[in-house]
């Protein structure tokens, strides 16, 4: 049993189930919940290298050796994946304690945090695709939980379609387990690529991988699946909002370059090179437009991270080393950026009291720091050199040239053009226009907790930017990821070792 495994998922379960002890201290819980933020961090750091070091490392549950128990993997995509969910975790710590209500905290905001983060690490770690599905579950009910903390009417309705699709996700989940089940007979990561891999009736793999597909794409918004997250992820507290727009959907894109890297490999050029190739585009082209025609920042950057979702799924759909390690590093990029901007829009919402653009104006003088700070974040959301995103989607699209996607590569420009456009449109709105007569005056400069809202703001600009000025570093730990998840065999061999 490898404890550098089982530790990661143990700090954020262990915060839960703290914070609901101490239900009536709440000073006790917001210091829970910063530390276990940082120990989470920390210990994902310490994963990571040790992967790098060892290779995959795998932990065995109660001493039954794979494919009959449980199996904890980390290879480097989920050590990287628990590393920024460390990052996104303290992130959110420490802005909650400026921003989250006494109400929120006095009806369990800590406690169902943590349990949700423990469902998003539990999800990068497992090794076996049903308890998957179970960590899917304790992550939808501990964000469902989240959402409707405050019971606002917009809230019951965001609520209701997010529980209602996910709902729907989750028994297609359950019932493509099933069949596969019936199928291989067993449910093992590692040991189903071995059984598909020689199974006889590759057209019903194909079929349950297609569930698989439609399961995963709801959870992670990809089209046409993705009306459930611009109608709910601007509606909670924008703690709330940040961690699910970091977070949630990258499981379910984690999900997908697991299974369609590992698993399901038997039929690329329709799985991938079709079905996941226009799901991406569709997703990338629908998402930008909507939020171009939006006026609500947390609406806005809602429906980008519907369009950014689709340059993952597309690096997944070509299938080769670059485009693979575009995707691995656009996941990473995009959850730091994404989560930035929505503690921004918080910061912004403390000066005006309003998330509509037609009610905000003046921040370019009033509060230039943050000026300085959206532009960070939205400037590399656009893709704009020198910055993360600019590497995540170059990557990308030179992986589309060279496999000859045309189409794919003028959809990426132009829907990254449009991604500038509504990121200036929020800059123009909200910084450089005058504030409107009849809108809130300014309230920020006076704030006595100001300092935490800039803190995890300042963290997250200052890893994009690191992100940005050491792309070669970042880059070569993408390609490392890619080539892992492109030879199957390596994780294959570590699970279940000489058995097979």
């Amino acid at each position: 049993m490898k404890a550098e495994v089982i530790i990661p998922i143990l700090i954020p379960m262990l915060a839960g189930a703290l914070t609901l002890i101490c239900w009536r201290w709440r000073l006790v819980q917001r210091w829970i919940s910063v530390f276990s933020g940082a120990g989470l961090l920390v210990a994902g750091l310490y994963l990571l290298v040790q992967v790098q070091e060892r290779g995959i490392l795998v932990s065995y549950m109660g001493a039954w050796s794979a494919p009959y128990g449980i199996t904890l993997v980390a290879d480097l995509l989920s050590a990287i994946m628990v590393v920024v969910t460390g990052v996104i975790g303290l992130a959110v710590a420490v802005y909650s304690l400026a921003t989250m209500s006494r109400n929120h905290e006095a009806f369990g905001y800590y406690p169902l945090l943590h349990l949700m983060l423990s469902g998003v690490v539990g999800a990068f770690l497992t090794g076996d695709i049903f308890n998957l599905y179970v960590w899917f579950e304790i992550m939808l009910v501990a964000s469902f939980g989240l959402l409707i903390l405050g019971g606002e009417r917009s809230q019951m309705e965001g609520a209701l379609k997010y529980v209602t699709l996910n709902l729907i996700s989750s028994a297609l989940f359950l019932t493509a387990v099933g069949l596969l089940y019936g199928y291989a007979g067993t449910l093992n990561m590692a040991d189903l690529a071995v059984r598909l891999a020689n199974g006889s009736q590759p057209g019903l793999v194909t079929v349950i991988a297609m569930l698989f597909l439609v399961a995963f794409g709801i959870k992670a918004a990809a089209f046409p699946l993705f009306f459930w997250l611009p109608a709910s992820y601007h509606t909670p507290p924008v703690a709330i909002s940040a961690v699910f727009a970091g977070l949630l959907t990258k499981v379910g894109v984690y999900a997908l370059y697991r299974v369609f890297s590992l698993i399901f490999v038997q039929d690329v050029g329709f799985t991938h090179h079709t079905v996941l190739m226009w799901m991406g585009i569709f997703t990338m082209l629908t998402g930008v437009l909507g939020a171009a025609a939006q006026f609500e920042v947390r609406r806005i950057l809602s429906f980008h991270i519907v369009s950014q979702i689709g340059y993952m799924l597309v690096g997944l759909a070509l299938f080769t080393p670059l485009a693979i390690a575009g995707g691995v590093f656009y996941i990473f990029h995009h959850i730091i950026v994404k989560t930035n901007l929505f503690l921004i829009s918080g910061v912004m919402y403390r000066y005006h009291g309003s998330y509509d653009l037609a009610r905000l104006g003046g921040l370019y003088r009033s509060a230039p720091w943050l000026a300085l700070l959206f532009l960070i974040p939205a400037m590399s959301l656009a893709g704009l050199p020198p910055l993360s995103g600019f590497f995540a989607k170059y990557t990308v699209i030179k992986a589309g040239v060279l496999a000859e996607s045309w189409f794919m590569v003028a959809i990426a420009l132009v829907v990254g053009l449009l991604t500038l456009y509504s990121m200036i449109k929020i800059w123009a709105e909200a910084f450089w226009k005058p504030l409107p007569e009849d809108a809130k005056p300014l309230r920020g400069g006076g704030d006595p907790h100001r300092y935490l809202l800039y803190l995890p703001v300042v963290g997250l600009a200052l890893i994009t930017l690191a992100i940005g000025f050491g792309a070669e570093w970042f880059v070569q730990l993408a390609m490392d990821t890619a080539a892992q998840l492109l030879s199957p065999e390596l994780y294959i061999e570590a699970v279940l070792g000489g058995s097979q």
